[in-house]
């Protein structure tokens, strides 16, 4: 796994994704998913079920909605991870991401099951990892019209997760959300 564990290149992922790669640090990513998870399943363990229901500004996902949101795209976009390092030539779609929130019960749901799911979700994501062959992690396929390797993608689904970890630090430095316990 030697070569997956390196920042893919810039012609390994179309320009689109270049945030969400540009997201992860620069640090062995298998390590960066394990922080991540660990910091992510802390931080919303540390909200109140009040707190997880908030949401920045109205019209806004609660914060039990950006994580539910998280959980979905991992799962998404590890499906498309694996189909690429498959070798699958299917083009691969976009999901509606609102579509997926509003048919959710993600504001039902205990803020601990939500950080249960992302950590299940995480942990499956790693346990993929060790089935997909060195020369794999260089296939390329088409993920929402785009070109991308599954080395790539494994950048773009941490880049992704810390995006949206990312605003609500914002909320945090910006006094709407408190709690002692955030690592971002």
């Amino acid at each position: 796994m030697k070569n997956m564990l390196q920042r893919p290149q810039l012609n390994e992922f179309d320009p689109y994704f270049t945030n969400y790669v540009n997201n992860v640090a620069d640090q062995d990513i298998l390590q960066f998913l394990r922080d991540q998870q660990h910091g992510i399943v802390n931080f919303f363990n540390a909200l109140t079920e009040e707190q997880a229901k908030m949401s920045y500004a109205p019209g806004k996902w609660s914060f039990k909605e950006v994580l539910g949101h998280i959980n979905d795209s991992e799962r998404v976009m590890s499906y498309w991870m694996l189909s690429v390092a498959r070798g699958d030539h299917l083009e691969l779609s976009g999901y509606d991401q609102d579509s997926y929130v509003n048919n959710s019960v993600f504001n039902e749901c205990a803020v601990a099951e939500l950080a249960a799911d992302f950590q299940a979700a995480r942990q499956a994501t790693i346990s993929l990892l060790s089935t997909i062959a060195q020369s794999a992690w260089l296939r390329s396929g088409i993920v929402v019209n785009k070109q991308v390797t599954a080395r790539a993608l494994l950048y773009i689904i941490a880049g992704h997760t810390e995006h949206h970890m990312n605003a609500i630090k914002q909320c945090r430095q910006s006094g709407f959300l408190t709690t002692s316990k955030f690592r971002y």
